[in-house]
């Protein structure tokens, strides 16, 4: 019998895809009297001749509601080579991956909604901190995303990669959506959108619950509201999206291996009944376009409260190691673009110019110890402010009708006031960084593109890092930290298009960090670590095999390390270095939509010398649905083969209140089992 960790199931699955769209075609090629229905894949979007780098791309409209997901979350597996996983309870963020990054939940990797930006600094659990729980995934119109920092317009947090979510701003269809699953779940969305004098208003309500999986019942309450007005203020033409979200749920984090083996828990067991949380964030984006500029202001409130204990009773074993960690704040910003066509020399150039600010206010930035959820003392109690503005300008020439290059340069400034419960952790700076890129394509063929970029890109470290001088649990010193660390990178790569349904992207790819320094919430302190050095290979494919079935495919492989390190001691811990995914969607006239989609990423060193692994892991989706008139039913059937693996592991130590001593162990959070999800939709 083939072990669910074995690559060869990979290949197995993989084949059976291919496999299967023979049967689909066989099964469902026959003459319908529907009206035939106009289907955009954003993935089939002819980027050569527009497209700046290989790793470039759009997914969205048609993409999306054909795709079953287990969660919010996985939207950003959309981009090619990423994985959204979760250790903890389903209100925080997840942890994410892509091209050997480790991205805990968002360092290097930005996100931005309708132009507000989702990831957090300086935030009480992890910087970076890229929450989706507040997005409705049925009214994302399109993605668009880009990795590496080869873009002179993305700053913080965009060494690795961005993405660029919007919504639709009107609906074809009105629609009521009622999902109901296993162990009480139960999710209601509602979306529409109507005139309103000159412009369209979108409205949409999310209601979800469930008690999950695990013996410990996540009991999640979940709302989410937005609407938006698409239309002229003035004479101006304007998108304003308010909205709001807000969450409550018990958590069952990763627990160590030992408690399973020795029969303790089993494995969807708890140590600890008391971890969990709460979220709220409520947001204005407003965008206009202002003659050839576009001008984009956001304004968000913020709350969290998260209840966490890795360690159980390592520190103190008569109360244990429970924590609070509480961040509250509001977020301002906005930015300023400008994009012009016009000619040197003689030479077209296409000119961009832009400047964003963001400022945040963080009102509370706590670190409680807690006992059964109730306070019993305070590690950290810091507010910080902290403001920043990037300036960038960008020029591409046209230098033939097959060459272009383009050049462009970005500055960001900090500057930031942290006042901290301990006077000798106040205190302010400033600091800035100049990031240059370079990038070239080349058009061989009608059908063929050639890329080449390099670029410097930053990530900013939680701004405590830069004043602390002792460390809040022990008292010892501390050394300060930069604030602003900085990364470079370089890509060559193709984009080969038929430009009649079949497109195949390929890169290589080479990231270099001076450290990945980052702000440990969970002990109130910084923990930097060396420079480390990346590089890989990753392919993004997309075929439309006919007019009612396509395929896609992704992979990547990296290869990671920390420079100045042994070679028995230089690996980069939690970073998976193989990553692949496919998916074969029906989508015919006869009213029948079918995806089976396949997730794949390798095993990872859980420790510096690869004496401890994490295994791989393979999840298979299944969804399928009947459209007739204006009704819908569909059935997901999510890790249909019921694997047993891991969505994360740690190796570090811990100890148990029935333990004499610290342990270390892999501690594990496992992967949902098989699971059975009924839709039924109203379109009006």
């Amino acid at each position: 019998m083939l072990s669910h960790k074995s690559p060869l199931r990979f290949a197995i699955v993989f084949a059976s895809i291919i496999a299967g769209s023979l049967l689909f075609q066989t099964a469902f090629a026959q003459e319908s009297d529907s009206i035939e229905e106009l289907v955009i894949w954003g993935r089939s979007l002819q980027l050569l001749g527009t497209a700046d780098s290989a790793s470039q791309g759009v997914v969205g409209y048609k993409d999306f509601s054909t795709r079953p997901m287990a969660r919010v979350g996985e939207l950003v597996e959309v981009v090619p080579g990423m994985i959204a996983t979760q250790h903890s309870g389903p209100g925080k963020a997840n942890q994410y991956f892509l091209r050997g990054f480790n991205l805990d939940h968002g360092s290097d990797f930005s996100t931005f909604f309708d132009g507000m930006p989702v990831n957090m600094r300086t935030h009480g659990h992890a910087q970076g901190y890229m929450d989706l729980n507040f997005i409705i995934p049925e009214i994302i119109e399109r993605v668009d995303f880009q990795k590496g920092p080869y873009f002179a317009d993305a700053g913080d947090f965009s060494l690795a990669g961005s993405s660029s979510m919007k919504t639709y701003d009107t609906l074809e269809d009105g629609f009521t959506e009622v999902t109901l699953g296993q162990r009480d779940e139960i999710r209601l969305v509602t979306a529409n959108s109507f005139g309103l004098g000159d412009g369209n208003i979108l409205y949409a309500l999310e209601h979800h619950q469930t008690n999950g999986f695990f013996d410990l019942d996540q009991d999640v309450r979940k709302y989410n509201g937005l609407i938006k007005y698409t239309g002229n203020i003035g004479s101006v033409p304007s998108r304003v999206t308010f909205s709001a979200y807000d969450s409550l749920w018990t958590s069952t984090n990763q627990v160590p291996e030992r408690s399973v083996t020795s029969g303790q828990i089993d494995r969807f067991g708890f140590i600890d009944p008391d971890l969990g949380g709460e979220s709220s964030r409520y947001s204005l984006t407003a965008s206009f376009d202002i003659n050839n500029w576009d001008l984009n202001l956001y304004a968000s409130s913020y709350y969290m409260s998260l209840i966490n204990n890795p360690t159980y009773n390592l520190n103190d074993p008569i109360n244990g190691d429970e924590f609070e960690q509480e961040d509250e704040r509001m977020l301002f910003g906005g930015s300023l673009r400008n994009e012009v066509s016009s000619e040197l020399f003689g030479i077209p150039v296409k000119r961009t110019i832009g400047i964003d600010s963001r400022y945040d206010n963080v009102t509370e930035l706590n670190l409680f110890n807690t006992v059964g959820k109730k306070r019993t003392g305070s590690i950290r109690e810091d507010d910080v402010e902290e403001l920043s503005v990037g300036v960038f300008a960008e020029f591409q020439f046209s230098l033939t009708n097959r060459l272009r290059a383009t050049v462009g340069l970005r500055n960001d400034y900090f500057d930031f006031d942290v006042n901290a419960l301990q006077p000798e952790n106040s205190g302010s700076d400033s600091d800035s960084l100049w990031q240059p890129n370079y990038g070239a394509a080349y058009r061989l063929t009608e059908n063929l593109e050639l890329y080449g970029n390099y670029g410097r890109g930053f990530h900013s470290n939680d701004v405590r890092a830069a004043v602390n001088r002792v460390d809040p649990v022990s008292g010892d010193p501390t050394d300060q930290q930069d604030v602003l660390v900085q990364g470079e990178g370089g890509e060559v790569g193709f984009r080969y298009d038929t430009l009649t349904g079949f497109n195949v992207a390929v890169a290589y790819f080479e990231l270099a960090t001076d450290s990945e320094l980052v702000f440990v919430g969970d002990a109130g302190t910084t923990e930097p670590s060396d420079p480390t050095r990346r590089s890989g290979v990753e392919i993004n494919s997309f075929w439309q095999i006919n007019e009612e079935l396509v395929f896609d495919f992704t992979a990547a492989k990296t290869t990671g390390y920390f420079r100045g390190l042994p070679s028995n001691a230089d690996s980069i811990t939690d970073a998976h270095e193989e990553v692949a995914g496919a998916g074969l969607t029906y989508a015919g006239n006869n009213g029948l939509t079918a995806s089976i989609r396949v997730r794949h990423f390798g095993d990872a060193a859980l420790t510096d010398d690869e004496s401890v692994f994490k295994d791989s892991s393979t999840l298979v989706n299944l969804g399928i649905s009947y459209t007739q008139s204006t009704w819908e039913i569909g059935v997901d059937m999510l890790n249909i083969f019921d694997a047993q693996d891991d969505d994360i592991a740690f190796f570090f130590e811990s100890k148990l209140p029935n333990e004499a001593a610290g342990i270390e162990d892999i501690h594990f959070h496992p992967s949902n089992p098989r699971s059975v999800r009924a839709l039924l939709k109203y379109r009006f």
